[in-house]
């Protein structure tokens, strides 16, 4: 009798017990639709009469149901007749059944007749008998046979096995099950594509390998995969399409991934649902998901609870997450519990946390112990803490140990610490490496360093050219320059000193409202060459009141000149004693000509007054 054709059924394809690392290659492919009681009791009703008839095939499809059903002492003798009547998808089934019972080798004894007889879906489940049992290059050969056929569970099975192999030939056919629907598959191929680009690629990018691989991550979370619609929400999140971020965090959270939730919580977080995120946080923590414990308890922290805090932060470290450990340190630390914190920061540094390595000697510097703090500052900065090597850089130069300092201070300049730039462009202007010490200067002000860009465009204005007078010796109203801009930068940062030559250069082009206002603001920030050159432009307007209690101010702050201006204002105004006691703090504050100046002022009052 010739053998019959492959019946389409679940059996066919879905019930072999599959090991536990191939837990998502269930046949879903081949199923049929589910069909309702009262109609599937027709169809067997029908298969049945047919089967009485001697009908091989109505044999064969009522094994099938019945073994769906999980009646295998109905179907075994159904699939038994089909099967010596020759049909190979009985034969198939009939092997599912023996390996539901226990019966592995009588089972595989009936898929290889089977898949000798050309059924792809028993040549996959033979292929599966034979790794589970360690026999690879048998496996193989039936895994091959499958796939070639066009199965996608066996070219899937197969590209496992050649995986695990090495073998190159793998992402070929995880490939085409990708392609004939395999959503495993799909997501495998996504991972190995997204390995490629490195950790830090962005597999978000319309081009290559990152387009590919988000195409295979939206193939397979649409069938269902839930870290495939993890994977596919991250990138979309990096791309900042957050709402459809979200609805695939919020797919994959509701299957029950973890990492989903945590994400989730984190989005909701961002767009101001502070409530909403904490319910995600708790359901991901639940389960299991440190890193949302570590949110939680952050979270109460931030809400004055730091028992509910300290739960969280130790649910976080026993799940696994060593940042539950340097939390903790955090919290002790910022309650004055320093015993307790440098017990966390240990914990989180012997496990491997950098951060918390440097928080630990730190901890240690401030008790007085840079022996012991010098270690942790290394192996924080070994492992990529770019705070630790600017620390480091900080700890030798307070030694004066300059060129080690710099060389840590390079180390974290080169990975974008703002301050560390800020001092490896000091120590070039000290070398005079003017080029160098510019770069360096740029880098530190771009990171919003205002001490950088006041010293950035101290360099830049030591460059330009003097400015041209007019003809009646008034300035030329010229535009701003760079150096300028970066003083202004500096300016509106706070930087006092930025502050005055800011109020210079305004003055310089005239525009004395400009000035006094930058003057008046260093001024009132403690500068007292602001408050002086306060003075300077007020008295210029004739605000001599105004002017002489800026001079005060500045006098008393050490200003040797403004000392002397006051002692001028008083000797006019005919207080020849006041006078000469601002004469007598000038000659003490200096400099020399201001000394010498405001020391023959104090000789011609003191005559006044005895004559």
């Amino acid at each position: 009798m010739d053998v019959m054709g492959d019946k389409a059924t679940l059996l066919e394809t879905g019930r072999f017990v599959q090991p536990a690392d191939f837990s998502e290659s269930a046949g879903d492919l081949s199923q049929p639709m589910d069909r309702d009681e009262t109609g599937e009791a027709a169809e067997e009703a029908r298969q049945r009469l047919a089967a009485q008839t001697g009908d091989v095939e109505a044999m064969s499809v009522l094994g099938a149901l019945l073994l769906r059903r999980g009646d295998l002492d109905g179907a075994e003798p159904h699939l038994r007749a089909a099967t010596a009547a020759g049909d190979r998808a009985a034969a198939n089934n009939l092997g599912v059944l023996l390996h539901q019972r226990g019966y592995a080798e009588d089972a595989a004894g009936w898929w290889r007749i089977a898949a000798v007889a050309g059924s792809a879906a028993a040549a996959h489940a033979l292929g599966r008998h034979h790794r589970e049992r360690g026999d690879e290059p048998a496996a193989e050969y039936w895994l091959r046979q499958s796939a070639e056929q066009g199965h996608a569970l066996g070219a899937y099975a197969l590209a496992d096995l050649l995986e695990h192999r090495g073998d190159t030939g793998a992402e070929q056919w995880m490939r085409t099950a990708a392609e004939r629907g395999h959503r495993e598959a799909a997501y495998r191929l996504a991972r190995a594509l997204d390995r490629r680009l490195g950790p830090e690629g962005d597999v978000g990018d319309d081009h290559g390998a990152g387009a590919e691989a988000e195409q295979w991550y939206r193939q397979a979370a649409a069938r269902g995969h839930r870290r495939a619609a993890l994977h596919l929400g991250a990138i979309l999140e990096r791309r900042g399409a957050l709402k459809e971020a979200g609805r695939w965090y919020l797919t994959s959270a509701k299957d029950g991934e973890a990492r989903a939730a945590c994400a989730l919580g984190f989005l909701l977080r961002d767009a101001g649902d502070t409530e909403s995120a904490a319910v995600w946080w708790l359901r991901a923590a639940q389960d299991g998901d440190g890193n949302a414990a570590n949110a939680l308890g952050a979270l109460h922290a931030e809400r004055g609870e730091p028992q509910t805090a300290e739960r969280w932060y130790r649910a976080a470290m026993d799940a696994g997450d060593d940042n539950g450990a340097y939390n903790l340190g955090l919290l002790c630390a910022e309650q004055g519990r320093t015993a307790q914190a440098e017990q966390w920061y240990r914990r989180a540094a012997y496990a491997g946390h950098r951060e918390a390595a440097n928080a630990l000697a730190i901890l240690l510097l401030q008790g007085g112990d840079a022996a012991g703090a010098e270690p942790w500052f290394s192996k924080a900065a070994e492992a990529g803490s770019v705070d630790a090597a600017f620390n480091l850089g900080i700890l030798f130069a307070g030694r004066d140990e300059e060129a080690v300092a710099l060389r840590w201070y390079e180390r974290a300049a080169a990975a974008g610490h703002t301050e560390a730039a800020l001092q490896v462009g000091i120590a070039r202007l000290r070398d005079g490496d003017e080029a160098e010490a510019e770069r360096h200067l740029r880098c530190a002000a771009g990171g919003g360093s205002a001490e950088a860009a006041y010293r950035l465009a101290t360099v830049l204005d030591a460059r330009r050219p003097p400015v041209p007078a007019h003809s009646l010796g008034e300035p030329v109203h010229t535009e701003k320059s760079e150096c300028e801009e970066w003083y202004e930068r500096a300016a509106s940062q706070g930087h006092r000193r930025a502050q005055v030559r800011v109020g210079m250069l305004a003055a310089a082009r005239g525009d004395v409202v400009e000035a006094a206002r930058w003057y008046r603001e260093a001024a009132e920030a403690g500068s007292r060459n602001g408050a002086f050159n306060l003075g300077l432009l007020l008295a210029r307007e004739g605000s001599d009141p105004e002017a002489a209690v800026w001079w005060a101010r500045a006098a008393d702050a050490g200003h040797g000149r403004a000392a002397l201006r006051l002692a001028l204002v008083y000797a006019r105004r005919g207080e020849l004693a006041e006078g000469q006691r601002w004469a007598d703090r000038a000659v003490a504050l200096g400099p020399a000509e201001v000394s010498e100046r405001a020391a023959r002022l104090r000789d011609a009052l003191r005559e006044e007054l005895t004559a």
